[in-house]
């Protein structure tokens, strides 16, 4: 488990995630990204965000929305190909996710589920989080439509006056939150 920065980082996601893109309703892409598209994403997100890669997964997190007060607030997000799933590989990357954005000082993480991907629901329930609504029939693939249903995780207690969220840059013994 690393920070996505390698030089293979962007192939080994991209790996897992165009299948996902080409044979499932789980992305809402129509096209899997280049190398060098994957890369960029890399790139944008990990200058301030975790992105966190092992061997058959990722797991990351963005901004909410780009609006100033929503900034303790993440979305995030997670990929796993079909010879990881099942073994524990998902919940060791978003607990690593997860401790991160706590060293951060992110509040809130959310997340959106294409329907249907049981799986992801277990997962994320599984972590706490709560469905907090559901976008109907909101996206178009495969011949069908498919709800999204948005999930909320707390990751800290509310604070009157909070701190601003360090850039992932910024936290401490990353390496030892990385290891567990």
């Amino acid at each position: 488990l690393h920070r996505g920065r390698r030089e293979n980082d962007a192939e080994a996601v991209r790996a897992v995630y165009a299948p996902i893109v080409e044979t499932t309703a789980i992305s809402f892409e129509s096209e899997p990204p280049t190398r060098d598209e994957m890369a960029r994403r890399i790139r944008k997100i990990s200058a301030r965000y975790p992105f966190l890669v092992t061997d058959g997964g990722y797991a990351y997190a963005s901004p909410h929305h780009a609006r100033a007060a929503y900034r303790w607030a993440v979305d995030v997000s997670i990929y796993l190909a079909p010879e990881a799933r099942g073994r524990g590989l998902g919940r060791t990357l978003y607990t690593r996710l997860f401790d991160i954005l706590r060293a951060q000082g992110f509040y809130c993480a959310y997340a959106g589920i294409a329907l249907p991907n049981a799986a992801s629901v277990r997962l994320h329930e599984s972590f706490g989080f709560t469905a907090i609504g559901i976008y109907r029939a909101v996206g178009f693939k495969f011949g069908q439509w498919h709800d999204v249903v948005w999930w909320e995780l707390s990751l800290r207690e509310r604070d009157a006056h909070p701190l601003e969220p360090l850039g992932i840059h910024e936290v401490p013994n990353i390496e030892s939150l990385l290891q567990g």
